[in-house]
Formats: C-alpha cells, sequence, structure tokens
C-alpha cells in the first residue's frame, strides 16, 4: 500500500512538512517558513511573512479573488505540534512513515499539519483548472496553538496587518472522527484557570487549630467537584450530549505548606474550568465568589487565564458562509455533526473580534489521536480531504 502513494506529489509535501519537526516547546521555525515560501512559488500565490512577535513568524499565502474589494475567507492552520514520547511511537514520529495499510505515521499527522497542506493542495487543483474565485483566499500558517496561541493569532487579531486582510469568513481545524460523519465545530467553551487562596492560622501538626488552611481547602475542593459530579450527571444523562456541551471542571494542582509537621498559613488549589457557552460568566463568577465566602476567611482566588465570553458563528440561513458551506456538503453527501469544540484552538481569537469561524477537519473513520502515541491519517483520507477542500473553497469564496 506504502508504494500506491510513491509517486503522489500530495502526499509527498505532507510528508515533507510532517518532518519538519516544529515541536513546542522553544521552536525555530525557519524550516516550515522556508518550506511555505516554496509552496507558495510552485502554486503561484504570494506570500507575507509577520512577525507579531521576534521568531514567531505568521506565514500568510494569498490568492487575489475576481473582486478583491469584497471580505476575503481565511484558511488557517498553525505550525507547532505538541511533545512527543519517542519510545512509546512504533516509528520514529517525524519520519512520515507510510506502513503497509497506507497509515501516515507522525506528530501532527492529525493535529494539524494535514489540514494546512489540504488547503494548498486544493488551492493548486483549482488554479491548475483554470478556476478563479470571487473572493480573495489567505491562507494562514501560525505559531505557538499547542501553548495557548498567545504569540501567534491572540496578538495578530489585534494588529492593522491583520485588519487589513479584510476577513469576513474563516476556516480553522477540527478533530477526526471514528464514525462516517464529520464533526463541525461552531464555538468553543470559555478557558477559566483559576487559584483559589486559603488562609488561616499556623501551628503545630499535633494541635487541632480552629479556622485552618486545609479545612477551607477542603470545602473548595468540595464545592467545585460537587459541581463537576453535577455536570458528569447531566453529561450522561443525554445521549445527545457531547463534552462541549457542559462545563467541565478539574482540580490540576494543589500546592502550600513548609513541611509535615507544621500547620500552613496558605494552600492553594488550581482548577481548570472550561465553560459551557450556555453558562452566565457573571453569574459563575459570583457562584465561585460565594464558595468562598462560605469557606471562611481569607479565602480569595485569582485568574490565570479568563477567556470572555464569545459568540458561536451561526449555523443558520443568517450566515452566507455557511449556507455555502453546508450546500457543498449537502451536494457532496457529506454527513454533519455539529457541535461545540471541548478544548481550545485560535478559532476563540478569530471569532472574538466578530469575524464567523468554522472548525473542519475532513478526518472521518478515522480515530481521534491528536497528542497521542503513533498520530497517524491515512492517505486515503487524506486525499479525500483535498477533494473535499477543493468543492468547499469554491463555495465560500463564491459567497
Amino acid at each position: 500500500m506504502a508504494a500506491k502513494y510513491e509517486d503522489n506529489a500530495a502526499v509527498a509535501n505532507f510528508v515533507e512538512y510532517l518532518k519538519i519537526p516544529s515541536v513546542q516547546p522553544n521552536i525555530n521555525y525557519d524550516a516550515c517558513v522556508t518550506f511555505l515560501q516554496r509552496q507558495a512559488k510552485e502554486i503561484g500565490l504570494s506570500v507575507k511573512i509577520y512577525e507579531v512577535v521576534p521568531r514567531k513568524p505568521i506565514v500568510v499565502l494569498t490568492w487575489p479573488g475576481k473582486e478583491p474589494s469584497l471580505p476575503t475567507v481565511l484558511l488557517n492552520s498553525h505550525m507547532d505540534v505538541v511533545p512527543v514520547f519517542e519510545n512509546s511511537w512504533t516509528y520514529p514520529p517525524f519520519s512520515g512513515h507510510i506502513d503497509k495499510d497506507g497509515k501516515i505515521f507522525a506528530r501532527g499527522s492529525q493535529d494539524m499539519k494535514c489540514v494546512g497542506i489540504q488547503y494548498l493542495e486544493a488551492i493548486r487543483i483549482l488554479k491548475q483548472s483554470g478556476v478563479q474565485l470571487k473572493r480573495t483566499l489567505h491562507v494562514s500558517f501560525v505559531p505557538d496553538e499547542e501553548i495557548g496561541g498567545l504569540d501567534g493569532m491572540k496578538k495578530f487579531v489585534l494588529t492593522n496587518d491583520f485588519k487589513a486582510l479584510n476577513i469576513g469568513f474563516a476556516l480553522d481545524e477540527g478533530m477526526a472522527n471514528p464514525t462516517e460523519e464529520f464533526i463541525i465545530f461552531n464555538g468553543e467553551r470559555s478557558i477559566w484557570q483559576l487559584h483559589v487562596n486559603c488562609t488561616g492560622p499556623p501551628g503545630h501538626g499535633s494541635l487541632l487549630i480552629p479556622n485552618t488552611a486545609g479545612e477551607k481547602l477542603r470545602y473548595i475542593i468540595d464545592k467545585f467537584m460537587d459541581f463537576r459530579e453535577e455536570q458528569n450527571k447531566i453529561l450522561h444523562g443525554d445521549s445527545k450530549l457531547t463534552i462541549g456541551d457542559v462545563t467541565t471542571v478539574n482540580l490540576t494542582q494543589v500546592y502550600g505548606g513548609v513541611q509535615s509537621n507544621v500547620i500552613p498559613e496558605k494552600l492553594t488549589a488550581v482548577f481548570d474550568i472550561r465553560l459551557a457557552v450556555t453558562v452566565n460568566h457573571v453569574q459563575f463568577e459570583n457562584r465561585v465568589k460565594r464558595w468562598c465566602e462560605e469557606a471562611g476567611d481569607g479565602v480569595t482566588f485569582e485568574f490565570e487565564q479568563k477567556n470572555p465570553f464569545v459568540e458561536c458563528t451561526k449555523t443558520d440561513a443568517s450566515n452566507p458562509y455557511w449556507v455555502a458551506f453546508k450546500k457543498a456538503t449537502d451536494e457532496m453527501g457529506l454527513k454533519l455533526d455539529i457541535r461545540i469544540f471541548p478544548g481550545g484552538t485560535d478559532s476563540r481569537y478569530i471569532r472574538r473580534v466578530g469575524i464567523p469561524a468554522i472548525g473542519f477537519s475532513p478526518m472521518n473513520n478515522t480515530p481521534v489521536l491528536l497528542h497521542d502515541h503513533d498520530e497517524f491519517l491515512r492517505a486515503d483520507i487524506y486525499l479525500k480531504g483535498i477533494d473535499i477542500y477543493v468543492k468547499l473553497l469554491a463555495a465560500v469564496a463564491n459567497v
């Protein structure tokens, strides 16, 4: 089966990109930039490199449309990938090895170097067939999404350079799905990461001093874990719900104290919370304040991260880009499952500045392996994704 794809240029480009170890942390993106510049030259696209933060390039390849004054379409992907535990991989994680079943093994094969190359290969096909689209397409390759996009898309959307791209609609990453359906993500939960600090009188570990930090910490943890269990019951009580439809709470760190026989004056619990799109942010923060007050004096909280509420992208007749997207998928006979993304992608920053965005990775009949050992994508699924994008890009760019 591997021999079947040896002479396939689209597969070769994908494998070459996968072989670039753009792995967090402290990435040198030079090899990615050089690769993308060569792709742009081969396809006939202009390329611009923006550095909002030094050594964190944002590469934008552009195909002008027939009506360049119209709002444009952004096709976004990220260049970085998460670390690997190499000993747990069947094949080297940056080899792009294709096995006898046509599986392409590499970190980034699903998340999300596939999508970036699929955009380019679809544009290559459209250009070679003599098509010219109405709207301009911008294909962006951004840094640092895997560590929150803080020096990438989050800052880029606030620049005049980004505003000058005049974007009306964006596509970004989605996720694989083991069934025949393609998952569409039109929104994301808001990430809140907070530290709850519990203080109390210190003393000897042999005493029963009242109002200790430990007692207050227990109350706080119980409140958050009880709420977590409520959400768990809601999720498992309705088969139509997915993890993105509920608020998740996880205790991720507990720290404080000086030694085992000293009652500490301060203990801290850290919670990772992903607020469902239906949650009122003010009301939820007031609930946390109330828990802290109930726990006792000297209990406070502070945010490590606090994403604002962002409207979901409309998937109805009010969004002409969605109408075009859906019509194209219907014509291809694709079955769609619209969900809220369970994690965080760069789409949240795009939506935050008022641009509708859809998360979509054309990987059905594929196990979810992002961030996992032996991440792979079958070559036939990858190539089918290119054909899907040929029709999708033409549809949304001709709105």
